[in-house]
């Protein structure tokens, strides 16, 4: 699988993770209609599709990676649609995860 390939599919993945807790977070805990919280299961739902496109055969590889991916996505989620601003000890902590996620999914190996 080409990194290129592999990159979008963490970031349809993110997308559809993080949306999909957004989407109950509003729901719960901002009084949004109820239906946020059934198309937030459907995102996540869609996320586990996502997750599984990853040529990698090794699911725990796979998400322990996605975990790094989740980490600087909801960050920026929290940027984009909540407000949020991270300081700088958090944007050093995302970046120190996306560096593990590229050293887990894309380090060579032996036999691959």
């Amino acid at each position: 699988m080409t990194i290129l390939k592999s990159v979008t599919l963490f970031v349809l993945a993110a997308a559809a993770e993080i949306g999909g807790a957004w989407l109950v977070w509003q729901s719960v805990r901002e009084a949004k209609p109820w239906w946020w919280a059934g198309l937030g299961i459907a995102a996540l739902g869609i996320y586990g599709f996502v997750a599984a496109f990853q040529d990698d055969a090794h699911f725990g590889r796979v998400l322990a990676a996605y975990g790094g991916v989740f980490i600087a996505g909801s960050l920026a989620w929290g940027m984009l649609l909540d407000g949020f601003r991270p300081d700088r000890w958090d944007i050093i902590g995302a970046m120190i995860c996306l560096l593990g996620v590229a050293i887990i999914m894309f380090a060579p190996r032996p036999g691959a």
